[in-house]
């Protein structure tokens, strides 16, 4: 009795210092307010430099000693392509395979709910660090909440003949989801010991984050390795990714670009330069074989995705009307020259789902047409095809709370909820954004968004006491919880859009 008590009390001593022994060794983080614990900068795989750069994540090596955790790691190769985005990392590296952990336990033992949250940037860029994703608003709600890296572009989804030849699944590409993989494994190992309970993960996700999430349900190689899904505008199911012959045949003319390099030649150029190359190169998620043995919607389709709850969703102007009209005004004759140039023989059937006669209806079926097209109908697609293959709830929503005028700026006109804007709102994260004039009813959209994100983690059910009723989808339709300063429950309305879209 004496030995447990003395072995307690060490244990609760090293807890208090904000001390975790992980599977590869001690970090130490740092003690906040309300003892919340926070660890930056954690390792979860080597990096992936040298002959490592283009492969699959490796093990990361063990250390000895305590290793400080109080800092963000370096963000992935990236260009500076989106301005709203606010970085706290400590740099840009090839050596970016890092993660972050805040959480709220009071012993390591507490067995709380996980939230792993995938950042958006259309795989090109975005960091765990950035103010949007921090972790404090959950883990306050209970919460033990990670933000992860993963490689980027051409350092994340380069396919090559070369490196389908040199891997052992006779693969390539993907490697930007396998490091999610990496890290969603290293969370199983390692989250019990932060006061986490690694039964009682859900993963979530932004634009690409959301994209990335549906893709780690329909990867074979994420069973068991979490519990729940949210996400937020983007799936894989809109799109067919790109079959392995033609992606490797992508890495084929780009290095073909840079002189016919080999595989060894990539691999030798300096990263800032091989990050200059590929300005206007593309690198796509790859039907692989391996991560993905078929298609993601094949997946979904036929039912092998993981069977997990999910909530998922969009913005109501996802794109504004320019997507459609370009600079044009947005007049019916303009709108109807763009439908018409865009679909061609099938202008009629368009214009008849998206019907404008007046420029305020062109502004709203244009913002219609440019949301769908861009992200609404892939997110719908996976809503769809989960709540009838999965076996499992769904839970749908659409966001449609504009956000404020910036700080000191005259109030635009908005046809809706623009794409990222929830994020603040949904992670409990407005203070971090000083650019906008936040009023009380952004903080009420906020307290209603986080709250039913934080009851599906908990419970894999995002009603809960104080909040509008939210079903689950039911097969082939859907209700939709519309969340704005007064959220409420409304019947699909644009049915008949989505299908239309599916045929195509």
């Amino acid at each position: 009795m004496l030995l447990w008590a003395h072995v307690a009390t060490a244990q609760q001593a090293t807890w208090s210092a904000a001390q975790v022994r992980t599977v590869n060794g001690v970090v130490e983080g740092v003690v906040g307010a309300a003892g919340l614990k926070t660890f930056k900068g954690i390792p979860f795989a080597k990096p992936p430099v040298g002959e490592l750069r283009f492969r699959e994540p490796q093990p990361v090596q063990n250390w000895e000693g305590i290793r400080k955790a109080d800092k963000f790691g370096p963000r992935a190769m990236q260009l500076p392509l989106f301005s709203d985005m606010n970085f706290r990392s400590d740099g840009v590296s090839e050596d970016c395979l890092y993660l972050n952990v805040w959480t709220p336990a009071k012993a390591p033992d507490a067995g709380l709910p996980v939230f792993v949250y995938f950042f958006g940037g259309g795989f090109v860029a975005g960091d765990g660090s950035e103010f949007r994703y921090d972790g404090e608003s959950m883990a306050m709600r209970g919460v033990v909440t990670v933000t992860i890296n993963y490689r980027l572009g051409i350092f994340g989804f380069l396919a090559h003949p070369e490196l389908t030849k040199e891997s052992a699944h006779h693969s390539s590409g993907n490697c930007g989801l396998m490091d999610q993989h990496a890290a969603l494994v290293w969370v199983q190992q390692n989250i019990a010991a932060f006061g986490g309970d690694p039964k009682r993960v859900t993963i979530g996700g932004e634009s690409a984050g959301s994209n990335s999430v549906s893709a780690q349900m329909a990867s074979p190689l994420s069973t068991g390795l979490f519990a729940g899904a949210i996400g937020e505008s983007g799936s894989l199911l809109g799109r067919k990714p790109m079959a392995l012959a033609d992606a490797e045949q992508v890495g084929v003319s780009f290095a073909a670009g840079l002189g016919n390099k080999s595989l060894a030649g990539l691999r030798a150029m300096s990263a800032d330069a091989l990050l200059a190359a590929t300005a206007k190169a593309h690198f796509p998620v790859t039907v692989d074989g391996y991560f993905f043995p078929t298609s993601p919607l094949e997946i979904f389709a036929t039912g092998n995705q993981m069977a997990v709850p999910l909530l998922a969703g969009w913005n109501s102007a996802e794109q504004n009307y320019g997507s459609i009209l370009g600079k044009d005004e947005p007049t019916v004759e303009n709108y109807e020259k763009a439908v018409r140039k865009l679909y061609g023989a099938k202008a009629d059937e368009v214009l008849k789902l998206y019907k404008a006669t007046t420029p305020d209806e062109v502004q709203q079926a244009a913002t219609d047409l440019g949301t769908d097209r861009f992200i609404a109908f892939g997110t719908w697609k996976w809503i769809d095809q989960h709540s009838k293959t999965g076996h499992k709830p769904v839970y749908r929503y659409l966001y449609a709370h504009p956000r404020p005028a910036a700080v000191g700026a005259a109030a635009v006109r908005s046809m809706g909820a623009g794409h990222s804007w929830e994020i603040e709102y949904a992670l409990g994260n407005l203070s971090t954004n000083t650019v906008y004039a936040w009023k009380p009813e952004d903080a009420r959209v906020s307290e209603t968004m986080e709250a039913y994100f934080a009851n599906f983690i908990k419970t894999a059910d995002p009603n809960g006491k104080g909040l509008p009723v939210w079903p689950a989808v039911k097969p082939g339709v859907s209700d939709v919880m519309v969340i704005d300063v007064k959220s409420r429950v409304e019947k699909e309305r644009n049915q008949e859009r989505y299908r239309w879209m599916e045929g195509q």
